[in-house]
């Protein structure tokens, strides 16, 4: 009786002491949690020197100028927004939890990596971020913490990904990967470099009309037939070169070598290979893909979140124009020397020549 007028007139009743032990204990294990996983927001993805994280909400990124290295990606996906969210929300609504990319698509430029992440984001156990991040090449000073917040959240057992195809040519890239995680899984999407450049001078020469001539800028005398190297169209498609650089910090077996035409004419085995590489079922197949005569491009029948059919944008398939084919010709002899070395290096013949 007396207990029970207590409770109603809101009178603190004394606890017996297990009871308030127990009580303590819960309390105690709540702070507990709450602290693990704001920490786990705040403080995973700083560098080793432990330096405090950036405020949430990422600067924009710098507009990408046209024909630049990795501008592959529209403005508005470079500008794309990072996940929203607290760490502690996350937990509790089990959204999961922004990490490090455990693997990334490091190049090539025009070599069919924008294909690739879209058909990959298909898989249930991926999560990719949709604009290219450029961490490692332009964005490296703003910290791990900074490029961590655009990853997207991911549950136990997803993969976290990003693609920026200026990885593969960035001499400081391999080392940055590195020094992140030695153990990153690393694609590299290739293609036939002649196709490559002039596919490369195509999208430049959307933006920029009034640019010179394909065969103008292969030389640097057309005379004496010197190729001019220093072209970035020209200069991406030595894949030995820049494997060289990688290969100081990453072994060969932990870099995949996707061919960008057989991306084209066979993509579920393409993806077959992708998946075996970062240890996924094989989930994406062929049923997953039908061939765009228009574009010339296999398309999604339903893409990640949608059950419409997907192709990628008006920006991928453009027409090439007509290049003087004794230009096209000294082009591949050119590369034949590097494209040699690039199959003993990789194990792999592309059937360039």
């Amino acid at each position: 009786m007396g207990q029970r007028l207590n409770r109603c007139l809101d009178v603190p009743v004394a606890l017996p002491p297990l009871r308030r032990r127990l009580l303590l204990l819960s309390i105690m294990l709540f702070l507990w949690l709450y602290m693990f996983y704001s920490c786990a927001g705040s403080c995973a993805g700083l560098t080793t020197r432990g330096s405090p994280a950036p405020p949430r909400t990422a600067p924009p990124l710098p507009p990408l100028l046209p024909g630049e290295p990795g501008d592959e990606s529209s403005l508005e996906e470079q500008r794309a927004a990072p996940d929203a969210g607290t760490p502690i929300s996350s937990f509790f609504n089990g959204s999961g939890t922004k990490r490090l990319p455990q693997a990334i698509i490091i190049g090539v430029k025009k070599g069919g990596t924008r294909a690739l992440l879209e058909f990959l984001r298909v898989h249930p156990d991926v999560r990719a971020v949709g604009a290219e991040p450029h961490f490692f090449d332009r964005n490296y000073e703003r910290g791990l913490a900074w490029y961590r917040d655009l990853m997207p959240r991911t549950l136990e057992g997803q993969i976290t990904m990003e693609k920026t195809p200026s990885y593969f040519v960035t001499k400081e890239a391999p080392a940055r990967i590195s020094s992140m995680c030695k153990g990153t899984k690393l694609i590299v999407v290739v293609r036939d470099p002649v196709t490559r450049a002039i596919s490369d001078y195509t999208q430049t020469l959307s933006k920029k009309p009034d640019i010179p001539t394909f065969e103008s800028l292969t030389f640097k005398n057309r005379t004496t037939g010197l190729i001019d190297t220093s072209w970035s169209a020209i200069q991406i498609g030595i894949y030995a070169k820049h494997l060289e650089n990688w290969l100081l910090h990453f072994p060969i077996g932990q870099i995949l070598f996707v061919s960008g035409e057989r991306l084209i004419s066979d993509p579920a085995g393409e993806l077959g290979r992708v998946q075996d590489f970062l240890g996924l079922k094989r989930i994406i197949t062929d049923k997953h893909f039908y061939f765009n005569k228009t574009k010339g491009f296999p398309c999604l029948k339903k893409a990640e979140g949608s059950s419409k059919p997907h192709c990628l944008g008006k920006t991928k398939g453009r027409t090439h124009p007509d290049i003087d084919q004794e230009v096209v010709q000294r082009l591949r002899d050119f590369y034949r020397p590097f494209n040699m070395k690039f199959y003993q290096m990789t194990g792999q013949d592309f059937g360039w020549d």
